[in-house]
């Protein structure tokens, strides 16, 4: 069993500017990670839109990623997005076969009315009895349709199953992140915080790496804070403000931001996104400012850490 940790991206989806899959583009964006030293691979997320992706567009991304990635790196998915249940086990036993190293659950899903601990276990034990026990699971407390945080039980129920690997922690609450990485203690189960804001705590309070949208734009920084930042303590410090306050650029139109973000450094041709039809650039001014000035800022700080 592969262990999911460390830098984790939230892939984006490349489309042609007629709304297809750009494979050639996701092709160049995997190399792109993978130069970062990204440590796996979220394929299929809520970052590659897939609410607006169908079941076959799905596992093909996930089955090209694998494909392309050639056991180099972990790669993860969901992809799940219906809230029937047998719905769900149909796109999760179809993601399951597409060769990735685990498959992730979303929370929302299990428990799609917010009515409580007895419908997210009832779904849950369906699935973990229609899905392979030989495939590690992980979970995805994704924002939407609505963010569905997991109680301490339900997270300990997780946890002590031995099913699940890796969890997606979207809390926002540093408290919330130490505790359970204290909770998950001699499991299988590596939480990975998906915060900028308290990226470096979390990672010194046991966080397993991050795995947040700015892993889009310089997850090679955050590749260095996990892995060599508590050796360069004070730097670590400094490079953690500097991922915080770029990574507020998310409420300015993301995922499409960080489409034009990839535009410019030429990973793929078009900018197109189906979860955002706003031209970004003039709804939000500045943007494209701002966007030149974390790749500057970003280059800079490379620089400064190889030094």
């Amino acid at each position: 069993m592969k262990k999911i940790e460390g830098i984790v991206p939230v892939m984006l989806t490349p489309f042609t500017a007629d709304n297809q899959v750009d494979y050639p583009g996701l092709e160049r964006l995997i190399n792109w990670y993978l130069a970062e030293g990204v440590d796996a691979l979220f394929a299929v997320c809520q970052s590659s839109e897939m609410q607006f992706l169908s079941l076959e567009e799905r596992v093909a991304l996930a089955k090209f990623v694998v494909e392309k990635v050639q056991g180099r790196v972990p790669v993860i998915a969901s992809g799940h997005i219906s809230d029937d249940l047998a719905e769900q086990t149909t796109e999760l036993q179809a993601m399951a076969n597409t060769g990735i190293d685990a498959l992730v659950l979303v929370t929302n899903h299990l428990d799609p009315k917010n009515e409580g601990s007895a419908t997210f276990y009832a779904h849950l034990n369906h699935l973990l009895n229609a899905l392979p026990v030989s495939m590690p699971l992980g979970l995805y407390e994704c924002p939407a349709p609505y963010r569905r945080l997991l109680s301490d039980e339900e997270f300990s129920f997780c946890a002590n199953s031995g099913r699940f690997v890796v969890l997606k922690d979207v809390s926002c609450d540093l408290p919330t992140v130490t505790r359970r990485v204290q909770l998950a203690e001699g499991t299988p189960l590596a939480v990975i915080n998906a915060n900028a804001a308290i990226a470096w705590p979390a990672m010194q309070a046991g966080s397993k790496g991050f795995s947040g949208v700015f892993t889009n734009f310089h997850p090679g920084l955050y590749h260095w804070l996990y892995h060599h930042g508590a050796q360069q303590a004070e730097k670590a410090h400094e490079l953690s403000l500097f991922l915080s306050l770029s990574a507020v650029t998310e409420t300015l139109g993301y995922p499409k931001n960080a489409k034009i973000y990839h535009q410019r450094l030429g990973t793929f041709a078009s900018e197109h996104c189906r979860v955002n039809k706003d031209n970004v650039l003039e709804k939000f001014w500045g943007l494209g400012v701002l966007l030149d000035q974390i790749r500057d800022g970003s280059q800079i700080w490379q620089q400064r850490i190889e030094n």
